[in-house]
């Protein structure tokens, strides 16, 4: 049997890794067991299309330390660790790729740093093996929790993380339609730190990440944990009307002094850029409002869960 509360929870999102996740499991339970640490490990199958699901059951039945959560339908990464995180119960919890490319013996490291007081302890790699175009991406999601979450300039954010049970609970609170993991555990924790880990090439398969991916991670960023597209719509809307104002008054004055050539036309050019710029600055003030009521109204949890098998059951 599992204990009610073990030291450390485990969550792996899973999704068509039917080929290296019974190896990604065993070798996790065997780096807790051979330290005598008491674990669960939380696999949430995200709607993988071929037998990851039969795989995790498998798991779960030949160990009832290793909990198989099976989500409806494919709702993402972040979701499938929100949906592991509430079904921890760990003093600690690690996050880590169903890849192996976080090679669960990295732990260590991890535990390690904490013991230093830290409540977020983030794996920095010594080479990540990723195409040039994902770490572009990188580059681009880097800027922008820098700006929104307050993310160190020598921080390193990755997806292989250790963090405390109160860092949990927070990120747990979370109701929002779009949750991002990384931005909620800095947003959420105190002290955070990495840890030196190494970082293997893909035993098989490929990314799931692409520009798409990265784009539209990007504009969940931007548009769900900031107002900054809004407010940069709001500056471009009082710029225009400056530069529509300004304009209005030379029109006027060349048609005052000089002669309008056609007429109608100074005014037809003011009140066009005057009430375009000023439409531009009340949508972008009305959109404010809106997002700001969508998030305090949002309640519904962005995935479902089909089944899950825990103790063996």
């Amino acid at each position: 049997m599992t204990s009610a509360n073990p030291e450390y929870s485990v969550v792996i999102p899973v999704f068509n890794s039917q080929d290296i996740v019974l190896d990604t499991l065993r070798r996790t339970a065997a780096f807790f067991e051979s330290r005598q640490l008491s674990y669960e490990i939380i696999a949430v199958n995200d709607g993988s299309s071929d037998c990851s699901w039969e795989q995790l059951a498998q798991a779960a039945a030949e160990n009832p330390r290793i909990v198989a959560i099976d989500l409806l339908r494919n709702s993402g990464q972040h979701n499938a660790n929100l949906c592991g995180f509430r079904a921890s119960r760990g003093q600690w919890l690690v996050t880590m790729d169903d890849d192996l490319q976080n090679p669960p013996e990295e732990i260590a490291h991890l535990i390690e740093k904490a013991k230093e007081g830290f409540d977020l302890v983030l794996g920095r790699f010594h080479e990540k093996q990723h195409a040039g175009y994902r770490k572009l991406g990188s580059r681009a999601v880097r800027a922008l929790n820098q700006r929104i979450f307050g993310q160190e300039p020598d921080l390193v954010l990755s997806n292989f993380r250790l963090m405390h049970r109160d860092v949990v609970d927070r990120v747990c609170a979370y109701r929002g339609p779009f949750p991002y993991i990384p931005g909620l555990c800095l947003r959420f924790s105190g002290r955070r730190a990495n840890a030196m880990v190494e970082h293997h090439p893909r035993r098989s398969g490929s990314s799931n990440y692409n520009w798409r991916r990265i784009l539209t991670l990007v504009s969940t960023i931007l548009f769900n944990y900031s107002s900054f597209p809004l407010r940069l719509v709001a500056a471009l809307g009082i710029f225009t009307a400056i530069v529509s104002l300004l304009l209005g008054l030379y029109y006027l004055a060349e048609g005052i002094f000089g002669g309008a050539r056609v007429p109608g036309w100074t005014t037809l050019v003011v009140m066009l850029a005057f009430f375009n710029g000023m439409t531009m600055l009340m949508l972008a003030m009305l959109g404010e409002y809106v997002v700001r009521i969508i998030n305090q109204l949002t309640i519904a949890d962005p995935y479902f869960v089909r089944r899950t098998i825990r103790d063996g059951a």
